[in-house]
């Protein structure tokens, strides 16, 4: 392969940038690029940082920086690389890598190190897709997973359910090669337990994908109620800014209002929606009821519904949940968890524990701040709650991967159901769920999957 040079560090100034060179004449063009400082210095010692004066093209100096020298193949490419550390100036980057090109380095496209790395077997695809996603984890969990992946967690984890799938294909072909032998190549129960163990731990593996969702796109949180709750105050007081418009006049908030935020780690869309009351009341007007509408469209997408009651009408007795109709609409619209907010807990406590009819509740002050925590971290548990993928250390493929695993999962189904009855038809199946298996790892990866893929990293990467 030719080698390739690109600036590694973000666009625009700053303390340090990069360039990255890599492929069979990275040492001869650091050397036409780069002068040691060093007296006596005779050739680079691999892996060590080396202090000198970078050249322009017409051999001036451009910066005093450091160069280091990686021989591969124990490099991320598994190729000779080479780095150069100097000022973070946007004209000394682009007027060394400007150099480079003309020295006869060809620009590195969007993750063409990555891709090299993949293609010399420094990786498989799940963990170099692993490092773009690392590259723009949105939160720490994003992060964790990320690292998990291109530490090798998911692809270790593949190659053992292709193991023993070929375990499977292997007593298959005996079947096929063998068809009027008296004794079959593995008897018909250990074979339905061992697809069934297969099923057991591929659709384990589904389950993280919505973990992975919820890191890299955030939970759909929704904020509901009626007029008045509080549901703006609430938003404004757990993103910790003043987002939402808030006045005492009902109706304020016409249509949803949207804040990032994060849960312990756990990203989330927090949405403050319009507030519910009769769309036939006198000052209702279309646009408030067409958000009234949106709000309920909201609740039934969120993963997790807020539903905010006024705690000083609550202790008047004046709305109570599961009486009012405009709450029971909102519970019938949720298709996702719930929670019972009982706002403005500074003026008025709930007298009953159990306030909200058996649906896990908390009081909470938007004005004073109190117990906020304690919603958050509810809200936090109930998003986790009854999903084994949430869980610390699981394992979370991204979407193309959840859709391989699925494929794989699809073919194992139709083999269950049929049982050994005939093993040229068990081999077709077993063959296509390896190879939906091995579109994780790259083993059959085609140029356009690899386009598709490497064409959203970062240049540099």
């Amino acid at each position: 392969m030719p080698t390739i040079a690109a600036i590694a560090t973000p666009p625009g100034q700053g303390g340090i940038g990069i360039i990255r060179i890599s492929g069979p004449d990275a040492k001869t063009l650091l050397r036409q690029v780069f002068v040691p400082a060093a007296r006596g210095f005779t050739d680079y010692h691999p892996w060590k940082l080396q202090r000198g004066m970078v050249l322009d093209g017409g051999k001036k100096g451009l910066d005093d920086a450091l160069a280091v020298f990686m021989p591969g193949p124990a490099t991320f490419t598994g190729e000779d690389v080479a780095e150069i550390h100097c000022h973070g100036s946007p004209l000394v980057l682009e007027s060394l890598l400007a150099n480079l090109v003309e020295l006869g380095a060809r620009l590195a496209g969007r993750g063409e190190f990555s891709r090299r790395a993949f293609l010399n077997g420094r990786m498989d695809l799940s963990q170099a897709e692993a490092v773009a996603e690392l590259i723009a984890a949105p939160s720490r969990e994003a992060l964790r997973n990320s690292l998990s992946r291109l530490e090798g967690g998911l692809g270790r984890m593949v190659r053992g359910l292709r193991e023993d799938i070929d375990d499977l294909r292997a007593h298959a072909f005996i079947g096929v090669d063998f068809p009027d032998d008296e004794v079959p190549p593995i008897e018909d129960t250990e074979f339905a337990a061992r697809v069934a163990s297969l099923l057991a731990a591929i659709r384990e593996l589904l389950q993280g994908a919505e973990r992975a969702r919820f890191m890299q796109e955030g939970a759909l949180v929704a904020l509901a109620g009626a007029v008045n709750a509080g549901k703006s105050s609430l938003l404004n007081a757990i993103s910790g800014r003043e987002r939402a418009l808030v006045t005492p006049l009902p109706g304020t908030t016409r249509d949803y209002i949207e804040e990032n935020i994060s849960l312990d780690g756990m990203p989330c869309r927090l949405v403050d929606t319009a507030g519910l009351r009769d769309d036939t009341a006198r000052h209702v007007d279309q646009a408030e009821s067409m958000g009234m509408a949106r709000s309920l469209e909201l609740v039934a997408r969120a993963d997790l519904t807020l539903v905010v009651f006024d705690g000083a009408l609550m202790a008047a007795g004046m709305s109570q949940p599961g009486e009012d109709e405009l709450y029971r609409r909102i519970a019938a619209a949720a298709t996702g968890s719930l929670i019972y907010v009982w706002n403005k807990c500074d003026l008025a406590m709930p007298d009953d524990a159990d306030w909200a009819g058996g649906v896990p509740s908390c009081a909470v002050s938007a004005a004073s701040g109190e117990n906020l925590d304690t919603l958050c971290a509810m809200a936090r548990n109930m998003l986790c709650s009854g999903n084994a993928s949430m869980t610390e250390g699981a394992i979370a493929p991204n979407v193309r991967q959840s859709a391989a695993l699925r494929l794989a999962e699809k073919e194992l189904c139709a083999l269950q159901e049929r049982g050994c009855a005939a093993w040229d038809l068990n081999l077709a199946r077993l063959d296509a769920a390896a190879e939906a298996l091995d579109e994780i790892l790259g083993l059959s990866a085609h140029d356009e999957l690899m386009n598709r893929i490497f064409s959203n990293f970062c240049i540099g990467k």
